[in-house]
């Protein structure tokens, strides 16, 4: 059983549509006990579900000008079953996008480097791919904007979890490895926030890499899944009238389990 959710805090200065990505995915083998809040003010409003990618559940909303608050809370039992690759995945999430700008890779990191990572078998270059962006960033808050892609980060050194993930989407990409990006709740990560991680088209299967190792990712639970953070940031309104104020993530498991990454791990 693993227990999820978050508490959002903004002040919106003008009425907006909001679009939410918090909700734990639809998948079949889970079953979820969930429960989801939006007020301004302390006035409930009306939210409207839209299904997205790989069982991504996106909630909307139009808001007054007022205090916002989100609450969701969560109880999920079972395990996913493993997400199947499609054509079309093989076709999009090959293809540089807003912020895996697969396309600058070799002008980033040495031509060689690429083509020896393009050279090995799928599961040989993942574990390159992640050992290198690794030992290539430093994990650091506030060192990189929200709309910031690979760039920045590889020219700085250091970032997030997004930025890991970018850089590894980036350089599978780069290889010709369809990789795509995941929002994900992570039991055990500390400092617990909303996580993203990278999964990896082989064969028929998607497995998952995070180059940061800061959670086991057995534990990890899907919420949004898309090209990039693009598509699966938490929250996104109309405009530019919306302040975040305050942010809570909670992520616990009954079961805990210890990273190992050499294992290969699809997200369950």
């Amino acid at each position: 059983m693993r227990e999820v959710g978050c508490t959002l805090d903004a002040e919106l200065r003008a009425p907006s549509g909001i679009v939410l990505a918090i909700a734990v995915a639809d998948a079949p083998g889970l079953a979820r006990d969930e429960v989801l809040r939006v007020a301004v003010d302390g006035r409930p409003l009306d939210v409207v579900e839209h299904p997205g990618p790989a069982g991504t559940r996106w909630h909307t909303a139009h808001t007054p000008v007022g205090t916002l608050r989100v609450e969701y809370e969560a109880t999920v039992r079972g395990r996913a079953e493993p997400a199947r690759v499609t054509v079309h995945d093989r076709i999009v999430h090959v293809r540089p996008s807003r912020y895996v700008q697969s396309d600058l890779m070799s002008g980033l990191i040495d031509y060689e480097v690429i083509r020896s990572f393009a050279a090995m078998p799928p599961e040989e270059r993942i574990i390159a791919v992640r050992d290198r962006v690794d030992a290539s960033l430093e994990y650091s808050w506030a060192t990189t904007k929200p709309t910031d892609g690979l760039v920045e980060p590889l020219a700085a050194g250091r970032g997030v979890c997004r930025d890991y993930a970018h850089v590894v989407a980036g350089i599978l990409r780069a290889t010709d490895l369809p990789a795509r990006i995941v929002s994900v709740y992570a039991p055990e990560l500390q400092p617990m926030d909303f996580h993203a991680v990278v999964e990896v088209a082989v064969g028929d299967e998607w497995l998952l890499v995070d180059a940061t190792g800061l959670a086991p990712r057995r534990s990890m639970l899907r919420i949004a899944t898309g090209r990039d953070a693009a598509d699966t940031a938490f929250l996104a309104n109309d405009g530019s009238t919306l302040t975040l104020t305050g942010i809570r993530v909670r992520a616990a498991a009954s079961e805990r389990f210890a990273e190992n990454p050499a294992e290969t791990v699809v997200l369950g």
